[in-house]
């Protein structure tokens, strides 16, 4: 089994979240860096984003941002990280908040958070990678997301194995948990 390292989070940078997203967000970097490992994340100052980041560097890990050009030009970035990587747009951020991370965990958001989730869980059911991904299901949020899918599978638009690409969980502990549980080896195309 190889190690993790660094797990990447996708999640909100809205300020407009009630109070319990955000302390997940807090809860969640607080358990990333009780198990040494760094944060690859958004790398804005705002919403859940900053709550992940604030609570990985108050517990000594270590934080880095990857954030598009335009949200620096906009006063946006974390310039608090340990690493603070500048692209010229939102593809190129993306590719490098997937390749820097050894997992995943997807914290409510919006739809920059949701492009995000299905963009690595599509690369994972091609096989170009077989990183742990689990969802962190804070009050239901994902319900209908996971409804979607359901009924994707359903209808036969979705191959039922798509679900065993991803874990859900209900807490922090369980997310943790899930990480620590998973190997990192190829992953099959399905």
């Amino acid at each position: 089994m190889s190690k993790i390292q660094n797990v990447t989070v996708f999640c909100s940078s809205s300020d407009h979240v009630a109070d319990h997203f955000l302390q997940a967000a807090g809860d969640l970097g607080r358990a990333i860096a009780a198990q040494q490992w760094g944060l690859v994340y958004g790398g804005n100052r705002l919403g859940m984003m900053a709550r992940v980041a604030d609570a990985v560097r108050s517990g000594g890990g270590r934080v880095v941002g990857i954030t598009p050009r335009c949200f620096v030009d906009d006063g946006y970035s974390d310039d608090l990280c340990h690493e603070l990587i500048v692209t010229p747009d939102m593809r190129q951020r993306k590719a490098l908040l997937e390749q820097r991370g050894d997992a995943i965990v997807v914290l409510p958001g919006g739809i920059g958070t949701l492009e995000e989730f299905f963009e690595v869980l599509v690369a994972k059911a091609l096989g170009q990678h077989q990183k742990p991904l689990a969802i962190l299901n804070i009050d239901d949020y994902f319900a209908p997301l996971a409804a979607m899918i359901d009924h994707s599978i359903e209808k036969g638009f979705v191959r039922p194995r798509a679900k065993t690409l991803y874990s859900v969980a209900t807490s922090v502990h369980q997310a943790i948990s899930y990480l620590q549980s998973c190997s990192l080896t190829a992953a099959e195309p399905i």
